[in-house]
């Protein structure tokens, strides 16, 4: 079975990598659908790299589909870059509008259970919903 995809694109590698870590720990433990983090830039900076934003979509790429989450500015237009240019990035690719962090997590369970490209995307966003307090 096909596996919707999540990429989490943060200007910063360490949070991208942190934040796909919590996903995997959260989610419930045993296999996951595929998660990979592409943050900062290809020579170790921050900031955003079209390259390793294609490679990890690359990476994941199962067929069923690629959820793309951003962290702020230049990710988000990074993405929305390589969506509009339709060639560096899978078919189904997606931008989801979520927040990062709970967002991934809520992504990474509901991919896992074998959810398809718009429930993972409304998963995600949902967890706009969340209240702390």
């Amino acid at each position: 079975m096909s596996l919707v995809g999540i990429v989490l694109v943060s200007h910063s590698a360490e949070v991208a990598l942190s934040v796909a870590a919590m996903a995997r720990a959260l989610s419930g433990g045993g296999e996951t659908a595929p998660i990979a983090a592409a943050g900062g830039t290809v020579d170790g900076r921050f900031g955003t790299s079209a390259e390793l934003i294609s490679n990890a979509a690359a990476e994941v790429d199962q067929g069923a589909g690629v959820a793309v989450l951003a962290d702020l500015g230049s990710a988000v237009l990074t993405v929305k870059s390589l969506i509009a240019e339709g060639e560096e990035l899978p078919d189904g690719t997606r931008l989801v509008d979520a927040p990062f962090t709970e967002g991934a997590v809520a992504a990474l369970v509901t991919a896992s259970a074998g959810a398809d490209l718009d429930a993972v995307a409304a998963a995600a966003t949902e967890a706009y919903d969340y209240r702390k307090v």
